[in-house]
Parts: C-alpha cells; sequence; structure tokens
C-alpha cells in the first residue's frame, strides 16, 4: 500500500533512523551489553509469536530459555531479563529523542490548523484581525504543571533526552554515542520514594529548561503581531503548579514543604534572570546606565544564590531599572541592543518573582474536619447543631467573622491547614498576588465547602476584603458533577461570597475533575457529564454577570489517551464559557507535549489557537449540540453507564486488577510522594483507589478499560434503536463528539488482549475475561463502521505508526510483567524468588508507562 506523504516523511525521520541509531548499542561498552543486544531481538521475536500463538507468559518465558543451554541456571535467568528491561528502557528514551527532533519536520502538515497562519490570513482582514485582537486583550491560557506519577524519568535522563534530541537533529553520530553511552550509565529510578519538594525540583526542570523560553518567544511573536503589549494580554500565558501545594490525599505535603517549593521556584527564576543578565551586561557598556545595572546585578545575584530571610515582591523594581535603562539606550545610544532589554522585561513580565502559581489544593473532607476543630476557640459561638443542619440552613447560618485561631491547640493535619493558609499571605508578599491565589477544594459537593474555607482564611489573619484568594470547586464524581450548577447559584447569591467576587473582579474559576468520574461513571458518562456540566455553569454564570473560566484535568476530555488537546478546545460551542483554556499537565504529556522548545511551541501555540478560533464566526455556531443531537448522545451515555457500573460491580473487578496488574506494587515504586490509595492503612477498596493508579493498572494489563469500556454497547443501543444514521452524522457535524470518539480510538490502540488471551479458561476469570474482550470488539467494530474505516485510527497514520511502534518495542517487558505476576501466583515460593519477582514486576512498570507517550 502507497505511504502518504505524512507517513513517509514519519518512515524516514523516525523509523529508519530509529533502527540505525538502535544499532549503536551493540557497540556501547558496558558490561555483557553486547550480548543482551544481540539477544533482544530473538526474545522480541518469540514473545510476538507467543502473544501471537495466545501463549501463557510463563510458557513464552521459559521456552525462550530452553533454547539456550547457557540459561539453565534461575540466578542467569533472571540477570539476563533485568538487563533486557535495562536495555528497552534506553530504547524507549533513544526513540522519544527521535520524534522530538523530527517534530518540526514530521508536524509541518499541520500548520493550515496554526496560529501564524490564521495571523497571516487576519492580516488582509481588518475586520478579522480586529476580531483576533480583542479575543487576545482577554484570553489566557493556563498550563498546571501536576506531580500526577504517569511518567518516570528523573531530571537527570530528561536532560540527556534534551541533548540527544539536539545531536539527533545535527545528525552528529560521535555525539549522539557519547550520549547514549552516558544514558547506559544512568539510573532511571530512584532508590528512595520522592519527597513533594524532589518532585518540584524535577518538574521545575522543565520550567527553568523549556517553558522560560517558549511562553517569552511565543508572548514576542503575538505581541510583534499587533504591536506591542498594549494591544494584548501582557500574560497572555500562565503558569501553574502543583508539587508542594496538592495535599488531597498526600500526607507528605506539609505547610513547610509548600513554603519550599515557593522558595525554589523563586530561586530558579531569579538564576534564569541572572543569566540573562549577564548576557544584557556583556553587550551594554555604555555610560549612563551604571546606577541601573548595579541595581539589577545586586538584585538578581542575591535572589538566585543566597537563601533571602523575608523576601519579597521585586517586579515593580526590576522593571523601573529595566525602563530606565531602555530609556537610556533610546536617548543616548542609537536603540542598540533594544531588543535584549525588550526580552528580559518581557519575561519579568511574565513571570514575576514568583515563576509559576502555586496552586493550594486539599479534599473537603479534611476542610470539613479542620472548621469543626476551629469552631470551639470562636469567642462568638457557632449556631447549635450547625454539622446536623440542612445545607440551606447552613449556609444562611454561617457567621463570617475575623479571628485568630490558635494553631498549635488543634490535631495535625488541622494545624497544617491554618499554616498553609497563613503561608499563602506570605507567598504573595514575596511574589506577588499571583505566587499563590488559587485554593482548590476536591471532592466539592455543596457550597458551605467553599464559605467554610472562607471562614477558615478569616480565623487566620486575613481580612475578609482582602482576601486576594481565588475559592476553585473541584466537581469529580458523576453526582457531584450533576448537582454543580446548584453549588454555584447558591454561592452566587450568597451576600458575602457574591461580594468576595466582585473584589475579584466578577471572575469565578471551576475544576472540572475527568478521572474520578471515569472511575464512577465510565469514559462516555463522564465526557457528557461534564459537557452538561459546563453548559448549566455557563447558564448560571452568565445569568449572574460572572466570567467563568473552566480548568480541565488533562486526563480528561481535553486529550484521553493522547489525543489532540486544541480539538476540543476549538469545538466547543457558544453554550460553554470558552474565554480562557486553563489545563493541567502531567507524567509523559510534560515531556512528550512540552519537554523541548520545538514541541512545546508547537503544542502551546496550538492551544492559543484554538481559543482564539473557538471565538470566530460567533453568528455560525456550529459547534453547539441541537436538543436532538443532545438527546442521542445522552441516551447513549446513559446505556454506558450502566454498562461501565455493572461490570464494576462485580465481584472479580477488583479482584482481577490485583492479581493481574501490578496495582498491589505501585506502592513500592519510588516515583511519588503520593500514596496509591486514600486510607493507606485501611482495606483495598475502589473508592479510596487513586484515579492515576487504577488507569495505570489497567494500561499494564494492556485493557485500557477507563478509556472504551461501555462506548461499544452505547453504540449498539442507539444502532438497534434506529438512530444509526444519525450518529454518523453526528460524528461529521461535532467536533465535542468527534474528539469523545478519537479519543476513545486512541485508548483502544493501546490495548492488546492477546496479552490475557491465556487466562480464557481459567475457572474464576474466563467468563470475566471474556466479557472485557466482547465490550472491545463490541467498541471497535462499532467505531470502525462510524467512521467509515478498516482499522483503529486510519485518519491519523503517523500516530497511529508511533504507537504501534512503542508497543512493540516494549512487548516483552509485557510480557515479563505477566510472567512475573503468574509467577506470583505460585504456592511454593520463598521469600527469595517472590523478592526478585516483585521486583521484575516493579521494574517493567517504568518503561511501559514511558513509553505510553506520544505526540498526538
Amino acid at each position: 500500500m502507497k505511504l502518504s506523504q505524512k507517513e513517509a516523511l514519519f518512515a524516514s525521520e523516525v523509523v529508519t533512523r530509529f533502527e540505525l541509531y538502535n544499532s549503536l548499542f551493540l557497540t556501547l561498552p558496558f558490561y555483557r551489553i553486547k550480548h543482551t543486544g544481540t539477544l533482544l531481538p530473538f526474545f522480541t521475536s518469540h514473545c510476538e509469536g507467543g502473544v501471537k500463538n495466545r501463549l501463557a507468559p510463563e510458557d513464552i518465558i521459559e521456552s525462550f530459555f530452553g533454547q539456550y543451554e547457557q540459561y539453565v541456571q534461575a540466578e542467569d535467568r533472571f540477570d539476563l531479563l533485568f538487563r533486557f528491561i535495562q536495555y528497552i528502557e534506553r530504547q524507549v528514551v533513544l526513540f522519544d529523542a527521535i520524534e522530538d527532533s523530527a517534530f518540526n519536520k514530521t508536524s509541518k502538515n499541520e500548520d493550515a490548523g496554526s496560529l501564524p497562519v490564521l495571523l497571516q490570513q487576519a492580516g488582509s482582514i481588518p475586520s478579522m484581525k480586529a476580531q483576533i485582537q480583542k479575543k487576545l486583550e482577554e484570553f489566557s491560557l493556563r498550563l498546571v504543571l501536576t506531580a500526577h506519577p504517569t511518567q518516570f524519568y528523573p531530571g537527570s535522563v530528561l536532560a540527556i533526552i534534551t541533548d540527544l534530541t539536539e545531536a539527533l537533529k545535527d545528525n552528529n553520530v560521535s555525539s549522539i554515542h557519547e550520549l547514549l553511552q552516558q544514558l547506559g550509565k544512568t539510573p532511571f529510578f530512584n532508590k528512595n520514594k520522592p519527597t513533594p519538594v524532589d518532585e518540584a525540583v524535577s518538574l521545575a526542570w522543565f520550567l527553568e529548561n523549556v517553558f522560560y523560553h517558549v511562553v517569552s518567544n511565543l508572548q514576542k511573536q503575538i505581541e510583534n503581531e499587533f504591536e506591542g503589549p498594549v494591544s494584548i494580554n501582557p500574560q497572555l500565558i500562565e503558569l501553574g503548579f502543583w508539587p508542594g501545594g496538592d495535599r488531597d490525599g498526600n500526607p507528605n505535603v506539609t505547610s513547610q514543604s509548600t513554603k519550599d517549593v515557593s522558595e525554589i521556584l523563586r530561586e530558579i527564576l531569579f538564576r534564569c534572570y541572572y543569566r540573562d543578565f549577564k548576557t544584557l551586561k556583556r553587550r551594554i557598556t555604555f555610560r549612563g546606565i551604571e546606577e541601573y545595572m548595579n541595581r539589577l546585578q545586586d538584585l538578581f545575584y542575591t535572589n538566585s544564590f543566597m537563601r533571602v530571610e523575608e523576601p519579597k515582591d521585586l517586579q515593580s523594581e526590576i522593571l523601573e531599572n529595566l525602563e530606565a535603562i531602555k530609556t537610556v539606550l533610546i536617548t543616548s545610544h542609537d536603540s542598540l541592543f533594544l531588543n535584549t532589554v525588550d526580552d528580559l522585561i518581557r519575561k519579568v513580565r511574565l513571570f514575576g518573582c514568583y515563576f509559576a502559581s502555586l496552586d493550594i489544593r486539599q479534599d473537603s473532607r479534611v476542610l470539613r474536619k479542620t472548621h469543626q476543630a476551629c469552631r470551639k476557640y470562636l469567642s462568638t459561638p457557632f449556631p447549635e447543631g450547625y454539622d446536623e443542619l440542612p445545607e440551606a440552613e447552613k449556609v444562611k447560618q454561617l457567621p463570617f467573622e475575623e479571628a485568630d485561631c490558635p494553631c498549635d491547640t488543634l490535631d495535625d493535619l488541622s494545624n497544617d491547614t491554618l499554616q498553609t493558609i497563613r503561608l499563602m499571605k506570605n507567598m504573595q508578599y514575596a511574589g506577588g498576588e499571583k505566587a499563590s491565589h488559587r485554593f482548590i477544594i476536591s471532592n466539592c459537593q455543596q457550597a458551605s465547602d467553599i464559605l467554610q474555607l472562607m471562614n477558615l482564611f478569616m480565623w487566620s489573619g486575613w481580612k475578609k476584603e482582602d482576601i486576594h484568594v481565588d475559592f476553585v470547586p473541584l466537581f469529580e464524581t458523576v453526582q457531584d458533577l450533576s448537582a454543580a450548577a446548584a453549588v454555584m447559584e447558591s454561592l452566587y447569591t450568597h451576600p458575602f461570597y457574591k461580594a468576595h467576587l466582585e473584589r475579584r473582579g466578577n471572575k469565578q474559576v471551576i475544576m472540572l475533575g475527568f478521572s474520578d468520574s471515569t472511575k464512577d461513571g465510565g469514559y462516555l458518562m463522564a465526557n457528557w457529564s461534564i459537557y452538561k456540566a459546563k453548559i448549566e455553569l455557563t447558564t448560571i454564570a452568565r445569568k449572574s454577570g460572572i466570567q467563568l473560566a473552566f480548568f480541565d484535568g488533562r486526563g480528561g476530555p481535553p486529550a484521553r489517551g493522547g489525543g489532540k488537546t486544541h480539538k476540543f478546545y476549538a469545538t466547543m460551542g457558544q453554550e460553554i464559557a470558552n474565554d480562557h483554556i486553563q489545563l493541567t499537565i502531567q507524567g509523559q504529556t510534560i515531556s512528550s507535549q512540552y519537554g523541548s522548545f520545538d514541541t512545546a511551541h508547537y503544542n502551546i501555540e496550538q492551544l492559543i489557537n484554538a481559543g482564539v478560533v473557538s471565538s470566530l464566526d460567533t453568528h455560525n455556531d456550529k459547534d453547539t449540540l441541537t436538543s436532538s443531537e443532545k438527546a442521542l448522545i445522552d441516551l447513549m451515555a446513559n446505556e454506558s453507564h450502566h454498562a461501565f457500573v455493572s461490570l464494576r460491580e462485580d465481584p472479580l473487578f477488583l479482584k482481577y486488577l490485583e492479581r493481574f496488574s501490578p496495582l498491589k506494587l505501585l506502592s513500592q515504586i519510588n516515583i511519588s510522594s503520593r500514596p496509591v490509595k486514600r486510607n493507606s492503612g485501611a482495606e483495598l477498596k475502589l473508592e479510596d483507589l487513586r484515579a492515576i493508579s487504577f488507569v495505570t493498572s489497567w494500561s499494564q494489563l494492556k485493557q485500557n478499560i477507563p478509556g472504551f469500556y461501555g462506548v461499544g454497547s452505547a453504540l449498539k443501543k442507539v444502532k438497534e434503536k434506529g438512530d444509526w444514521e444519525e450518529v454518523k452524522r453526528l460524528y461529521i457535524s461535532s467536533g465535542q463528539f468527534k474528539t469523545m470518539i478519537d479519543n476513545c480510538m486512541m485508548s483502544m490502540s493501546k490495548s492488546d488482549f492477546r496479552i490475557t488471551a491465556y487466562l480464557e479458561k481459567d475457572r474464576e476469570f474466563g467468563t470475566f475475561l471474556k466479557q472485557l474482550k466482547d465490550e472491545y470488539e463490541l467498541t471497535r467494530d462499532l467505531i470502525l463502521e462510524l467512521t467509515g474505516t478498516t482499522v483503529i485510527m486510519e485518519q491519523y497514520p503517523v500516530e497511529r505508526r508511533s504507537i504501534a511502534l512503542r508497543e512493540k518495542i516494549i512487548l516483552p517487558l509485557v510480557t515479563i510483567q505477566h510472567y512475573a505476576l503468574q509467577k506470583l501466583q505460585s504456592e511454593d515460593l520463598d521469600e527469595a524468588h517472590i523478592k526478585i519477582y516483585n521486583k521484575l514486576v516493579i521494574r517493567t512498570v517504568y518503561g511501559i508507562v514511558n513509553a505510553g507517550r506520544n505526540l498526538a
């Protein structure tokens, strides 16, 4: 079959180069590496054959070793398996680096939807350019980096990937060879579990090495189109940060770690400023600027390399000195090196003295307990029996008086909550308001969850007129999403909250969680519940005169399974507030989509473009669903929900996941400070299992249940009902529905039920596995019919090829993992062998997760 131009380019720039440079591994001078590299292709081929024949992993591994006399001893076999794992991990890194190095070539065919093309078109249409400029005056994009453990590269490996990517761009074989040697000797995992501060330092690598440069470059690019920052939002792209601030279910995050992270972000930022300033100093050597340069030298150096006691916000002072230098250059020195000064001014405007806003997040149940613990210290008694009151009465009777609650008399968690609230004021003093101005309430279920938190602020030294904080409810479960509009209406009409919003410019941020709603109600219902909630919340906000911004979890509707995030935002429809785009990015999403200058620049540009495009053609609102289309999706969502809940309530559901996935061993992997589940000392329950662990376990099984289960049942229902043609038209006409289906296909493309085919005859789990597989095949067949294609992701051939190659690379890891899990079911294992098999499982998780990224 003839390849398209894009496929041919991917084949030459990525596939062929990977095969070429992969051969360099054979020459690396490491212990027995050559032997490993020689045997791995045979092992991979053996695994492929075994999986194709639906053999049990144990049979595949044992039959492979049966071919080699030197691997009779168990110790030798284990040694080779661990070396295979190490080798494959580095193959994944090489593939990442090659894809990144070819990004500008392989993605160029998508330029038709890029921001530069849009701005170029607008240049010849004054009315269109004015419309875009108006949008950019108000629009903002906020990317929030989280420490959720979905990618396992330490900072040292990320740095190697960056250098390797640059060497590959130049085809510098000597440098590539050296970097591969470095990669071979660099450990891929931590010996100890990281602290929240460790996680922050690791993620700050991206801030310092990628976002600092890309964000300012894009701001400059757009300002140049509209003749300066006065024409557009001077902080078009904002950065948020969760490590050290996100304490939801993570007892390791304390007020001290929050303080440490805040100081680290400041120091890293000032080091970036200081490097730029040294360049400035080498160029601007003229008279008349000595005083300003000396002051900047002092400010940048001191805050970069010394821990400043009681630091304060220096943004205005830095800008004053830079503007003074700029004036001298214009008036006395022919504007020499003015661009260099403007560049630093732009960065200081963008990042201030904080770099990224440190969000605080805590579960509503913890906040309720803290509120309860504090009430006994108030001088004015609280309403009697307050906790048992109905919600409407609670909201009515809540007093809003300032007080000083003594932290040290409270339990540890309540004490830390109040200490963190006090710390937010100090962080604002040190870095400006945006240093820490958002408190996110997880598991938010009622208006009192937010109003009681505001009480805690007033009991922790904040004056009610000076609470420069946005309170962000996070609605997560299907039930909470359905009640979200009523909760917000109660808040918008509450006198105290209404006054607070007026002081905040009548702006409200609402976060909608996808991962927990998926675990709760399945893929389609989670998507649809969020979409409906957005419409209802937008209606309420507009009626109340509130400017609403939605904050989306990256694992959710924007890009489930690695889909195209910008398409989600470009097809929102006029019923949904879309003046601002805010989303979390985590794990392999950061390294794959924002890990290099090229990929970050492209993906951020695409998101800005999506925000602008969605505001154009407001009179031709093709993306708003009609009532009949909504009814159709509602029918499918309910059928999907029924199928998923039936599966989830099966007594074998959690048992299957525990036995055949690494779920129980995830807590031993030193990649996150966060426990695998809430209530870590208790028996495992589905409701306590963290969504990341839930999704990771299914992906290790190569059965991405959270990404597709129930979709086939839903499509079958509407087809039997006679609505199939309407669904086909909906897929073509609705960008949102198309995004749901396309992202579902992305998840399905990473599934392979052949891995567990050996369980089909298992007495206990055979029927359960058949249920999973039947739904997969039903979903696959109906989606192919719906989309008019013959293979999953046929419309995205490059992404499909990328995923297929990654799956091929890691198939031996998946086989080894399931072999070890199978062996762990044996009753006659001694402690030593249990330890080895556990380690095999744990070590394979890293490579499988890391390979799960793609550039879609």
